[in-house]
């Protein structure tokens, strides 16, 4: 049995090869994959602090309405997104791993992310040049439950291998896959001047933070505060913005968001 898998990982790696110089590898990756990781949905993503996501494969050939929010402007707030720009991840892990204490409860996650309908999700990421990432989610629904560590341990044995082929299609295709033009600037700048005039800037820090799921108890130890300030803060945010929950404020920055963008295309 082991020895026809192996047969099999082999086909599907020299297949990966064959086409690791033309637009086709990212559909030849997912072929791939399917042998070592079992999952319901597979995103392929490239990622840059300064633009928009460019979506590479999923397994459908309609995009949803959920992941057409996620790449026009919910991605900013994405534990993988932030993780990739604030911390330079790249590697195999969890989202569980990533994400803020209070991610399950941020209005992202239930005006975006919930939507996918995801029990579990892994993420493989490869840094490129530039400071372009390429990023694989693979997502796992309810039905079949958590990824394995078998599998967890499959995903980061083969990494080495697939982040080689993964650089050498990026060095073949990267003309073909950058965006055209810059979208606006990075997430330290969308946040730093959502609310500006209105907030504080330890307003505006902790409004960031909120938005991307931070507990109160989380801002206080990043920001090296007490819980009972973050509190203050937060109330006095509330009655700043006119807004009396999440959900408000993240309405307000996204259309802080599309002003943004208006401005770009101006």
């Amino acid at each position: 049995m082991t020895d026809s898998i192996d047969s099999k990982l082999n086909r599907q790696l020299a297949a990966l090869i064959d086409h690791v110089r033309l637009a086709g590898f990212p559909n030849q990756l997912a072929a791939y994959l399917e042998d070592v990781c079992l999952f319901d949905t597979c995103l392929m993503t490239i990622y840059h602090a300064e633009r928009r996501p460019v979506l590479l494969y999923t397994e459908t050939d309609d995009v949803s309405d959920t992941l057409e929010q996620y790449l026009t402007n919910c991605y900013l707030l994405d534990p993988l997104f932030n993780a990739i720009q604030k911390d330079g991840f790249s590697g195999v892990a969890r989202l569980d791993g990533m994400a803020p204490d209070s991610f399950t409860q941020s209005e992202y996650y239930h005006t975006c992310y919930q939507d996918f309908g995801l029990a579990d999700e892994i993420n493989m990421v490869v840094a490129l040049d530039d400071g372009y990432s390429f990023a694989i989610s693979l997502g796992r629904k309810h039905s079949i439950g958590s990824i394995t560590r078998a599998e967890l341990n499959r995903l980061q044995e083969q990494y080495i291998v697939l982040a080689a082929l993964i650089r050498q299609f990026w060095l073949s295709n990267a003309d073909e896959f950058r965006p055209v033009d810059k979208s606006r600037s990075t997430l330290t700048h969308a946040l730093r001047t959502f609310g500006q005039g209105v907030l504080t800037r330890r307003e505006q820090e902790i409004t960031a933070l909120i938005l991307q799921g931070h507990s109160s108890q989380s801002i206080a130890e990043q920001l090296n505060i007490s819980v009972g300030t973050v509190k203050v803060h937060r109330k006095n945010i509330h009655g700043r913005l006119n807004t009396s929950t999440q959900s408000d404020i993240f309405t307000l920055f996204l259309s802080h968001l599309s002003e943004m963008d208006m401005r770009i295309v101006a």
